[in-house]
């Protein structure tokens, strides 16, 4: 992240997103925030802590818009900085011009996740507030933005703590072992050491499941509708949206690309895929949706089967991720779970067998704080039970390392980069 090296600058960013909109905020952070703003308003800029109208004009004095305009002084800023907001018209041509004037007058462009780093920073809010921040902007279903919440509220950091504490007090234990002669131990002090070796290890795994069903949330699943041609794929798949998304048609071979929607599950994002019919075919358009079909099946997280899909060969016939339907069962009833798209037959218990595969799922989590407690796992399966005490004493300063990053007391710069390098440019 660029930013990172250079803090006193004058930032400036649109922070809302492009669009038609009736409002856009572009935000000013940085010393000279104030300097920057006064040569584009008409009048006085409104005193820090207040707001006022003003006109915005642009460097030859023309005026581009009529906005609010918030002011707020170090440290009462989302940054800690002083810092400007112009809530101006939406659109895409005025929050672009204004943004334009704030760089002309001495701001620079922000870099992404520029203004939350600055907060970091300023000590206005920790990396796991920035984070759940991060994870509320991007939550696709209220279940999502919760576990978000939860996050800000200092949930996530409260974890930490204590799985810091825990480290912390095993290697104390460890350490002070080492400074005496193993005569002098306590009778039964190794059970009582892999007791609270077992159980730390046990927290641990506990918080790294914690983690991946967030990161189930953040990022949702993948279900894949599957099956030959009128199997009644595309029905199915406005049946679970409520809404005419997939084309529908008794003519086979109709869906020859995927068409995907989101759907919410239990509280979980789903991507909904419906894909082309699986069968030979000399077709080379729709040969070439037969195999995208039986790709998406094989990486999908899900498969809803459709019928004679295993004889066909797409890799997703059975299998833990698979859930075998029979469509049309208002027609006739068959193998699976019977479901009708006419009748609305089935569609709760498919719902109900999607969130049951949902929960199975055993999806690896790249986030810092999973990989920090799978790799405190690792550690303990490793070293946690060797004889030698200083060698389990050594693994505990290790993990208790790992562990304070989380916590704070320890921030990398290339993790800083990698964390708000996810951000937009105006967060």
């Amino acid at each position: 992240m660029a930013g990172l090296s250079r803090e006193g600058d004058t930032i400036a960013a649109i922070s809302t997103a492009p669009g038609k909109a009736a409002l856009a905020v572009v935000r000013l952070s940085g010393p000279e925030s104030f300097a920057v703003a006064a040569k584009m308003v008409d009048g006085a800029l409104p005193a820090p802590g207040t707001f006022a109208h003003r006109r915005i004009k642009d460097v030859s004095g023309r005026v581009i818009d009529d906005a609010l305009i918030l002011a707020f002084a170090a440290p009462k800023s989302y940054t800690g900085e002083d810092a400007i907001e112009f809530q101006c018209h939406g659109g895409g041509v005025v929050p672009a011009r204004v943004l334009g004037v704030c760089i002309a007058n001495g701001a620079r462009l922000a870099d992404r996740g520029e203004f939350t780093y600055r907060a970091v920073m300023a000590g206005k809010i920790d990396l796991d507030e920035a984070e759940s921040i991060l994870d509320l902007i991007n939550a696709k279903t209220v279940k999502a933005a919760d576990d978000a919440i939860s996050g800000m509220g200092g949930g996530r950091k409260k974890e930490a703590l204590r799985l810091y504490g825990m480290a912390i007090d095993l290697s104390a234990l460890m350490e002070h072992s080492l400074d005496v002669d193993e005569d002098e131990l306590p009778e039964g002090f190794f059970a009582m050491l892999d007791g609270k070796m077992l159980d730390f290890k046990t927290a641990l795994e506990a918080a790294l499941e914690r983690e991946r069903r967030s990161k189930i949330l953040r990022d949702g699943v993948t279900v894949v509708l599957s099956g030959p041609p009128n199997s009644g794929k595309s029905s199915l798949m406005n049946a679970l949206l409520g809404e005419n998304r997939a084309i529908v048609s008794p003519e086979a071979g109709t869906t020859r690309d995927a068409v995907d929607a989101w759907l919410e599950v239990d509280g979980f994002p789903v991507r909904l895929i419906d894909t082309a019919g699986l069968r030979e075919t000399d077709s080379p358009v729709e040969a070439e949706g037969v195999r995208r079909a039986r790709s998406m099946a094989e990486s999908a997280d899900i498969v809803v089967n459709l019928g004679a899909a295993k004889r066909l060969g797409n890799g997703a016939g059975e299998g833990a991720k698979t859930i075998l339907v029979h469509s049309k069962c208002d027609l006739s009833r068959g193998e699976g779970l019977n479901v009708s798209s006419v009748t609305g037959e089935g569609l709760d218990q498919l719902r109900t067998e999607i969130a049951a595969r949902i929960a199975q799922l055993e999806r690896p989590d790249d986030s810092r704080h999973a990989g920090a407690y799978a790799w405190a796992c690792a550690e303990i399966e490793r070293d946690g039970g060797n004889p030698e005490l200083v060698i389990r004493a050594n693994t505990m300063r290790r993990i208790g390392d790992a562990l304070a990053e989380l916590v704070g007391a320890v921030y990398s710069s290339d993790m800083l980069s990698r964390l708000f390098s996810r951000f937009c440019v105006g967060k």
